[in-house]
């Protein structure tokens, strides 16, 4: 059987194609505005490189999200991508972008349990077992956890830094240390002392 050698030319070109969409983003760079936050992810491997990350994230959400009533998801990720593109005020708009694509990605993969969680773990605050807190950690990065505490919920991420574990929500945080958490719940909230239950 004969077999057929590609010119070198040609087959240079199939590889600088392949590397080019390796390289790029999920949406396409053509349509991207001068001066746009597109256009910055375009340019830049690493920020193109999360852009693809959430895109798969996103679509294993989507999965997951096929039975959500009310259909939140698809909402989310438009709100998402205004919020990103607003990273055009910030002093510093790849970092801006950067934080914004991580927290994106860590908060699906948590909420929509695309990686495996451990827990939960019930911990009793301010010596009330009526007064529960229900907390499910995850191995993303960074690492995140889902606290439940009666009709409400609440996504955290940790931070880094310090000689403690330290999570940190939109009103709330968590810190952890030998089976004892300190807990704030909502805005301006005193901090609970939580016990975590064998």
């Amino acid at each position: 059987m004969r077999r057929f050698a590609l010119p070198l030319s040609l087959a240079f070109s199939f590889a600088t194609t392949a590397q080019a969409q390796a390289d790029s983003p999920s949406f396409d760079c053509a349509k991207a505005r001068d001066g746009s936050i597109e256009t910055l992810i375009c340019g830049d491997a690493a920020l193109s490189s999360l852009d693809r990350k959430l895109a798969e994230v996103y679509e294993a959400a989507t999965r997951k999200a096929v039975n959500e009533h009310p259909p939140t998801l698809k909402a989310e990720q438009i709100g998402w991508i205004r919020g990103r593109n607003d990273c055009w005020k910030s002093d510093d708009k790849r970092s801006c972008v950067e934080a914004e694509y991580r927290q994106r990605i860590v908060s699906l993969q948590a909420r929509y349990r695309l990686v495996t969680g451990t827990g939960p773990a019930t911990f009793f605050c301010d010596g009330d077992r009526r007064n529960e807190l229900v907390v499910t950690f995850f191995p993303t990065d960074p690492r995140t956890l889902i606290a439940e505490r009666g009709d409400s919920t609440s996504l955290m991420v940790r931070e880094h830094g310090g000689p403690d574990t330290k999570y940190v929500g939109r009103n709330e945080t968590f810190t952890e240390k030998e089976g004892t958490a300190v807990v704030t719940w909502g805005y301006g909230a005193p901090p609970m002392r939580c016990t975590r239950t064998p």
